[in-house]
């Protein structure tokens, strides 16, 4: 039965990622907005918070019985979203990249916005490094997170600025027909080609249901799964939980790739990076600040951090030197995930202290 909601949930998050990435493409042209706001931002934000709201809700609800196990849970989960994005997400989309070279104009060179993608990466390196900074300091200096949940905030509020306050690009006359536009026959006769905003809100809002509900589907069958077989909670919230709810999401970058947009591709993962280094580590500081420290039982969560900024040195700064990328730099992501997989299974196994 598992498997069969497994499928179900696939296909759901298919048809989601499908409308999704050519609704929120005409959202950015409706509103004459840059690439890099379409992909980072409101696209990155947009399939980011399914999985946002699981150790949101682990943290906030963690006083209702589940308590410090939950917070526990709740930290792992944060610290796997980036760390699953820096490393399977940058190798899936790699792979896509490969499988689809021959009917791709650049075959496996990306052509990609390296401003965007450095804009972007800047940001996560700052943010990520300044949350992960907050947990060393000692608990007499504990009055000291919520300072930095409000600079997070602010480096946030700057970045989507950022994105929102530069020029859009004459990159808009290739967009697919808006999938919705044919079910608007008023809208048709007005225009035939150029739809509605209300009809593309209507898609996006559709699209978002769809992946929101193909993903609660998703989590909620692969945890069953992990319960009957036993599995580890620190497995599920470093391991499991971020496969569960990053990945399948991040179909609409295979998508974008398939067609060419490169861009729009990497900067859905790179904006989720800052994302996710941002907001949910601010739940974090104000509501488990006593969980959000490196101790002998946090340990090997906050090591998915370091892990997380090797995987962005491997695969952007070449990228910075040369002002190019290529699918198969992206391939190194995925040898990070297996160095840390085996970390976690030999803390499983009892090699290693588990954290």
């Amino acid at each position: 039965m598992d498997l069969v909601v497994l499928t179900i949930a696939f296909l759901v998050i298919l048809l989601g990622a499908e409308l999704f990435t050519n609704g929120i493409e005409w959202f950015g042209r409706k509103l004459e907005l840059a690439e890099g706001a379409v992909g980072s931002v409101l696209a990155a934000v947009g399939t980011a918070l399914p999985e946002t709201m699981i150790p949101i809700i682990a943290i906030l609800f963690a006083g209702t019985g589940a308590g410090h196990s939950a917070e526990a849970v709740g930290i792992g989960a944060i610290l796997g979203a980036p760390f699953m994005l820096s490393t399977l997400a940058m190798f899936v989309t790699g792979m896509g990249v490969r499988h689809w070279r021959t009917r791709r104009p650049t075959g496996t060179r990306m052509s990609v916005d390296t401003v965007v993608l450095v804009h972007d990466i800047r940001y996560f390196v700052v943010a990520y490094a300044l949350a992960i900074a907050a947990a060393f300091l000692p608990p007499e200096l504990s009055f000291a997170k919520p300072m930095v949940a409000v600079v997070l905030l602010l480096i946030y509020a700057r970045y989507v600025k950022g994105h929102f306050d530069a020029d859009a690009g004459d990159d808009s006359a290739d967009l697919a027909p808006l999938r919705f536009h044919r079910l608007d026959r008023r809208g048709r006769r007005h225009d035939p080609d150029v739809p509605r905003l209300r009809i593309v809100n209507l898609q996006v809002l559709f699209a978002l249901a769809c992946i929101v509900g193909g993903a609660y589907l998703f989590v909620g069958a692969v945890q069953h799964i992990a319960s009957v077989l036993g599995v580890s909670e620190i497995l599920l919230a470093l391991v499991i939980a971020p496969i569960a709810t990053e990945l399948p999401e991040k179909f609409n970058s295979l998508i974008w790739v398939r067609q060419g947009k490169d861009t729009l591709a990497m900067g859905n993962i790179t904006g989720a990076m800052v994302f996710q280094s941002a907001i949910p580590t601010v739940v974090a500081l104000l509501f488990a600040a006593d969980s959000w420290r490196i101790t002998e039982d946090s340990w090997l969560a906050f090591l998915s951090a370091g892990m997380a900024f090797v995987a962005v040195a491997a695969v952007f700064l070449p990228m910075w030197r040369r002002a190019r990328v290529d699918g198969r730099s992206l391939l190194v992501g995925g040898m990070v995930y297996l160095v840390y997989l085996g970390i976690v299974l030999l803390s499983l196994i009892g090699i290693l202290p588990v954290g």
